[in-house]
């Protein structure tokens, strides 16, 4: 039986400060006084984390893209973590543990662990898809609302975003400020267009399950993203989750090149070449020659729709 949520607090290593995690869906960690855990020290961001508590009853540690991490037994949290009774939280040079002693960890939560436990293989070179979404117009946000509004938004979101990958297969979500990284590995290096589906599909849901957090949360106007995806060779990082290469950083260049395209996803060449598509189908798509950061020569990318790339994707599923 699990144990009621009241019996769930954070305790702090260096005063024994428990901080009863009651009462609300979700608290935020840092130095800002608006935080519902105040950690009184430099090497913590202002928005350093986040515990929320999910359905059914668990708590779950997203790091809020602070600057010297957050880290649980030991490893770094790049994707929401579900905490157990006695986990060792490490945010900056403080030191906390989690404590719920009545619950009992459910099947989800290890089914999850196990999944998520590293390889022995520290970096491995395989062909994967990259979608990168981003908040729009983040920075006015958070001058527009409560740093506790803030939080809750963002965690708020990088759960729905992880959700909605997990479910489509991704391999791993990595949470970055504002913007999250989600990557599905392919099993061969002829990637076709029923391997892309997932990822798009993923794109579309994620951008419904923004709309729906606008209408939930106290917000001056609904929360938009933009999206980019570029299909090609990385290096996965078994050991933190990541992926590295030049697929990863023009999937983030792409996504930043939304803001001017104005259109909400930028799909990129390699990507779009392997979805095959017929005349007809390339119509919801539109080429564009985009001036990518960092890069000298102009790019093509494919822009589109979120209510095209849906359409694309419910015709694509049978392909």
């Amino acid at each position: 039986m699990r144990g009621s949520w009241s019996d769930a607090c954070l305790v702090l290593e260096r005063d024994g400060r428990r901080v009863l995690l009651a009462n609300s869906q979700s608290w935020a960690i840092g130095r800002s006084d608006g935080c519902a855990v105040v950690l009184d020290s430099r090497s913590v961001s202002r928005l350093h984390a986040l515990v929320q508590r999910i359905e059914g009853g668990d708590y779950c540690l997203i790091d809020l893209g602070s600057r010297n991490g957050s880290f649980v037994n030991g490893r770094r949290v790049t994707i929401p973590v579900t905490l157990q009774d006695g986990d060792r939280i490490v945010f900056g040079d403080e030191r906390l543990s989690f404590h719920r002693p009545d619950a009992v960890v459910s099947s989800a939560s290890q089914e999850i662990g196990l999944r998520n436990a590293p390889t022995e293989a520290l970096m491995t070179q395989t062909t994967a898809t990259i979608v990168v979404v981003d908040i729009r117009d983040f920075t006015p946000l958070a001058r527009s609302v409560s740093e506790e509004v803030l939080s809750q938004t963002v965690g708020t979101w990088f759960l729905r975003v992880g959700e909605v990958a997990q479910a489509l297969g991704s391999w791993a979500q990595k949470y970055i400020g504002d913007a999250v990284m989600a990557v599905w590995v392919h099993d061969h290096t002829g990637v076709r267009r029923r391997d892309l589906v997932p990822p798009l599909e993923a794109i579309c849901r994620i951008e419904a399950a923004t709309a729906g957090i606008s209408g939930t949360l106290p917000l001056p106007g609904r929360l938009r993203i933009g999206a980019g995806v570029n299909t090609g060779p990385v290096i996965l990082g078994n050991a933190d989750y990541t992926a590295l290469g030049e697929t990863v950083n023009v999937a983030f260049r792409l996504e930043d090149a939304t803001k001017s395209l104005g259109l909400g996803v930028a799909v990129g060449e390699s990507t779009f070449q392997a979805l095959g598509l017929e005349s007809v189908e390339r119509t919801r798509f539109q080429r564009r020659e985009v001036r990518l950061k960092g890069y000298d020569a102009a790019s093509t990318a494919w822009a589109i729709s979120f209510d095209d790339l849906w359409r694309f994707c419910e015709s694509s599923r049978d392909v």
